[in-house]
């Protein structure tokens, strides 16, 4: 069996076998694992779509087009979402600026004929085919991608930098809207020719950079669907199938010990009534329930005040004997944890002490205990100042 060390970064493709190996031992040993450069997948390539045709195509309405200048002296990034126009090509610079154009493959058929080569794949794998093109410079800054990539160099030549270190920082740089890798040390870089075709696995980052003239690249790229987008179109689908007279039932209830409380029974009936739900622990579980259960169907929602109390004004109104009032919109609910109790309220959670979330379920009017610690008397001040809680100054005689 061949170690992982020992598996090669770099091969060369054939006309009989354009990944440099055979799909199964491709698949075994590189899909999804770690990254590949192909030298010569396509012998000879001649790229299926000229620069003017992308150009082109990024000036239709319905297709996904984006422009992107790089002002390499301020390290400043300017994007312009398409349909672009042909004013927006005249007023670009000579270099440092890139163009993406997605699903060309839907567009172009003969761009379309690339995935042919991509048929050891299921067909539902593949995504679309976007097209960019650079001028020298060019690119999109190092970033990391969520789903399979083979980028196949059409015409030019644009050097690649990866960085294969698992553990590398993947925080973005908050003054750019690209998603830009805020550090980004390679360990491998290559200059790609016409033909040559890099695979990236989810995860590697990466960065692209047009060099010594005009360059286009073909990414084809994966469908990969993130569980949470998985998660919704499940509940979506089940949802609109299931009959409403299946509801919620709880014919073993015992009388309640503490009248807001989410308690174990609870979640063993949630459990029977969502299947799909049952592989949640209990604390995730939890937080979804409360949250979902204590916000209104009708979408009522308490009014804020309308200016807001600070921590001292609130604790000297508390001092002076005011008490707290549940506004008739806050919804409330409490389910015990690790570190004590998380209350919930209108579709949110505050971490609090069992007594505190225990006693604000049970009662609507509310004189705080003179021991409450800096803590709760935060959660009584945020719940204030969202309108959860109202305060009402003692009657002067």
């Amino acid at each position: 069996m061949t170690k992982t060390h020992d598996l090669p970064i770099e091969v060369r493709g054939t006309a009989r076998q354009p990944l440099g190996m055979s799909p199964a031992q491709f698949l075994r040993d590189y899909w999804q694992k770690r990254p590949l450069l192909i030298r010569q997948a396509f012998p000879d390539f001649v790229s299926p779509i000229e620069p003017d045709d992308l150009a082109g195509l990024a000036l239709e309405e319905t297709a996904l087009s984006r422009l992107i200048i790089h002002d390499e002296n301020r390290d400043r990034w300017k994007v312009k979402t398409g349909p672009l126009t042909e004013q927006d090509f005249a007023s670009t610079p000579n270099k440092n600026w890139t163009l993406l154009v997605q699903d060309v493959d839907k567009w172009d058929a003969d761009v379309a004929a690339l995935l042919q080569e991509f048929r050891f794949l299921p067909s539902w794998r593949l995504d679309d085919i976007m097209i960019s093109y650079a001028e020298p410079g060019g690119g999109v800054g190092a970033h990391v991608d969520q789903y399979d990539v083979f980028l196949l160099q059409g015409l030019g030549q644009r050097h690649w930098a990866i960085d294969t270190n698992p553990d590398a920082p993947k925080g973005f740089r908050p003054d750019v809207e690209l998603k830009q890798l805020s550090v980004f040390e390679p360990d491998h870089e290559w200059l790609l020719e016409p033909g040559d075709m890099l695979y990236l696995p989810p995860g590697v980052p990466h960065d692209g950079v047009a060099f010594g003239g005009p360059c286009l690249t073909i990414s084809v790229g994966m469908r990969a669907p993130s569980q949470a987008e998985l998660t919704g179109d499940l509940a979506d689908y089940l949802a609109e199938r299931l009959p409403d007279e299946l509801r919620y039932t709880d014919p073993d209830l015992a009388p309640a010990k503490s009248v807001g409380e989410i308690d174990r029974a609870a979640l063993a009936r949630l459990r029977q009534a969502l299947p799909f739900a049952a592989a949640l622990d209990d604390a995730t579980l939890t937080d979804w329930f409360g949250r979902f259960i204590t916000r209104y169907r009708s979408a009522q929602m308490p009014v804020p005040p309308e200016k807001e109390l600070t921590e001292a004004a609130l604790g000297k109104q508390l001092d002076g004997g005011a008490h707290l009032m549940r506004h008739p919109w806050a919804r409330m609910a409490w389910a015990r944890d690790k570190r004590g109790a998380t209350l919930f309220v209108n579709g949110h959670a505050w971490p609090t002490t069992v007594d505190l979330a225990a006693q604000l379920c049970e009662t609507r009017d509310l004189v705080p205990d003179a021991s409450l610690d800096e803590a709760g008397r935060a959660v009584l001040l945020h719940l204030v100042n969202d309108g959860h809680l109202v305060v009402h100054k003692p009657r002067r005689r």
